[in-house]
C-alpha cells in the first residue's frame, strides 16, 4: 500500500483492535473530513468484512472499495453528502 496516495484525506490504521472500535474510530475520523473526501481503513479484524459494509451503508459513507492485501483489510470509503455529523 502506497501512504502517499493523494486520492485519500486520511489514513485510519485500527490494525490488532477488534470490532466495533475500527467502525468506531472510522465514525470518528470522517465526522472530521469533508463530504466527498476519501478515508483509507487499515484493519486486521475477520468481522470488519461485514461490519464496515454495513456502516457505511447505514452512515450514508460510499464504500468505493474493499479488499484483502497484505493480511490485512482495506477499505476507501467517501463521505457521504448527507452523512450525519
Amino acid at each position: 500500500m502506497d501512504d502517499t496516495d493523494e486520492r485519500f484525506a486520511a489514513h485510519l490504521d485500527v490494525t490488532g483492535m477488534l470490532c466495533p472500535m475500527p467502525v468506531l474510530r472510522a465514525r470518528r475520523k470522517l465526522d472530521d473530513l469533508s463530504p466527498g473526501d476519501m478515508l483509507l481503513v487499515e484493519a486486521s479484524d475477520p468481522a470488519v468484512v461485514q461490519d464496515m459494509p454495513a456502516f457505511c451503508s447505514m452512515a450514508g459513507h460510499t464504500l468505493v472499495m474493499a479488499r484483502v492485501e497484505g493480511g490485512k483489510y482495506l477499505f476507501e470509503i467517501r463521505k457521504g453528502e448527507g452523512a450525519e455529523e
